[in-house]
């Protein structure tokens, strides 16, 4: 076996064939367009200056038989690496995933990183993999589906505006695609509210947010054919920020889904049902800008039943289950 590191900018079929099989495994849920997998190697998931990310093909008499994506934070968590793995569906149990995980372990290690962490389908091969090769269940998150042919529209009006009953003293702003240079402060502060986020067990640690690595987020995101769909609450009387929701559709992918991207509601302003209000709006919002697209899909932690119950209570319905594992390296 060879292994080979893609150039995300000289293409070749190392990068095309990685693509098809990491999206064979991605069905039927969204499947990610080779525009945006492309730019993921090159800028790591969060689409910013803030990730080193690096993939490989595995070559068996010149075949790519699958490949890894490792991507190593710089700003934060700088003591972990995360690895994504991908057999050919055909190829399985022949001892090609263990030889993907040796050398993505060695790729971590020569990054610095002591720990590595990847995600699995509870349903599929690779969570008897990340046993045997003594990975460490840590976190566990379900995916749920929105139906938007489907929903209730006129119901989830009225929700809305039962629950903006509780959020008077809030207004809410809107755009699309990267937010303005006045904005960038107030959306770092948003942002830095994620961290709430449950993360089970994982060894992760804060994210430190800033006006500058949101830009480059966002910007970068717009490059790789990313559309964001922003609603922000704002506390009336003071002008803080106080809650954020954004959809996101991979514009490359044309399949008909969206994506459930952060959501906030920072610690003083919780409690009067600010979540249910935003999610309400950019999603009615969103369906008179997008129409085309049908389905959103979220993911929610085990640990968020806050969130969950949101989600339920508008429509999303469970579509399937995933863990996260870590192995000291």
């Amino acid at each position: 076996m060879e292994f080979e590191q893609i150039d995300p900018a000289a293409g070749g079929d190392g990068l095309t064939r990685l693509h098809a099989i990491s999206t064979a495994y991605e069905k039927p849920g969204p499947t990610t367009s080779l525009r945006l997998f492309t730019a993921r190697i090159e800028d790591g998931y969060g689409g910013g200056s803030d990730e080193l990310a690096e993939a490989w093909v595995a070559r068996v008499d010149g075949e790519v038989v699958g490949g890894h994506f490792v991507q190593c934070p710089v700003m934060d968590n700088t003591h972990l690496a995360s690895a994504l793995l991908a057999v050919r569906p055909d190829l399985l149990r022949r001892g090609f995933g263990g030889a993907l995980l040796d050398h993505a372990i060695g790729r971590a290690r020569a990054h610095g990183r002591e720990l590595l962490i990847t995600e699995a389908s509870a349903d599929g091969p690779g969570t008897a993999f990340a046993k045997a090769r003594g990975f460490t269940p840590a976190s566990t998150e379900s995916r749920y589906v929105l139906d938007l042919d489907a929903a209730d529209l006129s119901r989830l009006e009225l929700m809305r505006a039962e629950a903006a009953a509780h959020a008077r003293d809030y207004t809410l702003e809107r755009w699309t695609g990267p937010a303005d240079a006045e904005l960038l402060d107030d959306m770092a502060l948003l942002m830095a509210g994620m961290n709430d986020e449950p993360v089970g067990d994982l060894d992760l640690r804060e994210r430190r947010w800033t006006a500058e690595r949101v830009r480059a987020m966002e910007e970068r995101g717009a490059r790789s054919g990313l559309q964001r769909y922003t609603t922000v609450a704002r506390h009336t009387a003071t002008g803080e920020p106080a809650g954020l929701t954004q959809l996101v559709v991979d514009a490359g992918s044309g399949d008909g889904w969206a994506l459930q991207g952060a959501t906030c509601v920072l610690r003083p302003h919780r409690g009067r049902r600010l979540g249910l209000v935003l999610k309400l709006a950019n999603l009615a919002w969103f369906h008179g800008c997008a129409p085309s697209v049908n389905r959103v899909i979220t993911w929610n932690a085990a640990g968020n039943p806050h969130m969950i119950a949101i989600n339920e209570a508008i429509g999303f319905r469970t579509f399937d289950t995933w863990h996260q594992w870590q192995l000291a390296i």
